[in-house]
């Protein structure tokens, strides 16, 4: 079992730095977002009653240990996202007709929060994956590259380099820190008799390059800082894909360190999924197939023991975040989680009614919400409501324009 300190006053960079004021050991908010690529079959999760006293599914089974701690939600959907298994480009952005030729995304989720409070951890933000696939992208739509091996993640968060190596890394952050005096200096040159449109415009450019420098200045402060310690040793990839539930146990694992030592509190996880037989007993066929049961009983009943693993993981992720106390609250009270799809109907390459867990943060659960499909609010929605759970004056995001109904605070 991997162990790592808990979040001290320590660990923060100086006491009159942003990150220290804005971050109490009592109060640091956290948010995970997991896509499970090849969709989750719907009547195996989704309850047929509403409200507090839903009945288990099959599904739902796993998480039962910790059933006040999640909510499950259908009839959710992204207006205008489709193109099958394409939404995944969409499923942390909202951008819609990710299919067509055209498409260009937005800024993801993760990404819009990791602008405004990413420089109060040494991490902004993480983006993983167990397939190669990523779920985060930034304000021009550009997707950040995954970290798909574990051992290069626990290196980045806790192995500290030689110190020619962090010398190196503190001159690269001065060197940024340096264009930008330069371009500060060159921009004066063109502030002289320019329109007020104009200036609206550099004054939005300035803007954007102090919140940069200060970024940089944070970013200094963390490489000279020592490297938080973990009671675990270096993981080992596991380059077996069919290893489905080492592969991700891993990720887990590490996700899990992440936010125990506040390396940083935005996540994206995009989880395993391809053609692989994976190495479960009961199943002999390839997981992409069998996501395309076209309702063949056999299919699904294959694909229901991949799936339904995939479900005790994350119980059991989730069940360790609430073992954790941080203040008055445990780790999961602290970490809004968004478990879901981008596929409702994986067979049919169906983008509406998708499957979605919200667990953890300061909001009410043990309930299951369901949505009219006809009339659902849009995911985005439940995305503002985790950007206030993060503590930010968010009232809007993508084709979000409100918290999500029936989610409310605790």
């Amino acid at each position: 079992m991997a162990m790592g300190l808990p979040l001290l006053d320590a660990m923060l960079p100086g006491r009159s730095s942003t990150a220290h004021a804005a971050a109490t050991k009592s109060d640091v908010r956290r948010m995970l977002a997991i896509c499970a690529p090849l969709g989750i079959h719907t009547p195996l999760l989704f309850p047929k009653t509403a409200g507090a006293d839903y009945e288990v599914t099959p599904y739902l089974e796993p998480l039962q240990k910790v059933r006040e701690k999640f909510t499950v939600m259908s009839g959710l959907r992204h207006p205008d996202v489709d193109g099958g298994h394409s939404a995944e480009e969409s499923f942390l952005t909202g951008a819609a007709h990710p299919g067509q030729p055209s498409f260009r995304n937005t800024i993801s989720v993760d990404q819009y929060a990791a602008e405004l409070i990413g420089h109060q951890t040494r991490v902004a933000s993480l983006a993983l994956s167990a397939n190669n696939s990523g779920l985060s992208y930034t304000r021009s739509g550009v997707r950040i590259p995954p970290e798909t091996r574990p051992s290069r993640l626990f290196a980045r968060l806790f192995l500290e380099g030689t110190e020619s190596e962090k010398q190196a890394q503190i001159r690269r952050i001065q060197d940024g820190q340096s264009i930008m005096d330069l371009v500060r200096e060159q921009t004066k040159q063109v502030t002289r008799g320019i329109g007020r449109d104009d200036q609206q415009t550099l004054h939005q450019y300035f803007t954007s390059v102090r919140e940069l420098e200060q970024r940089l200045v944070s970013a200094e402060e963390w490489a000279r800082l020592p490297k938080p310690k973990v009671d675990r040793k270096p993981p080992t990839d596991i380059e077996d894909r069919a290893d489905f539930t080492g592969r991700m146990e891993l990720m887990y694992d590490l996700i899990f360190l992440a936010f125990q030592t506040d390396s940083t509190r935005l996540i994206t996880f995009c989880g395993a999924g391809g053609s692989e037989v994976v190495a479960l007993k009961g199943v002999e066929d390839g997981w992409h197939n069998l996501s395309h049961h076209g309702r063949d009983p056999i299919k699904i009943e294959q694909l229901a023991i991949i799936e339904r693993e995939e479900m005790r993981l994350f119980a059991a992720l989730m069940e360790k975040l609430q073992s954790v106390r941080e203040g008055e609250h445990t780790l999961l009270d602290q970490t809004a989680i968004v478990m879901g799809s981008n596929l409702g109907n994986a067979s049919s390459h169906n983008n509406t009614n998708l499957p979605i867990i919200t667990a953890g943060g300061h909001f009410k659960h043990g309930q299951h919400l369901a949505f009219d499909p006809d009339k659902s609010p849009p995911l985005c929605n439940l995305f503002v409501s985790c950007l206030q759970h993060l503590g930010l004056e968010a009232a809007e995001f993508s084709s979000g324009s409100s918290t999500l109904t029936g989610l409310e605070s605790s």
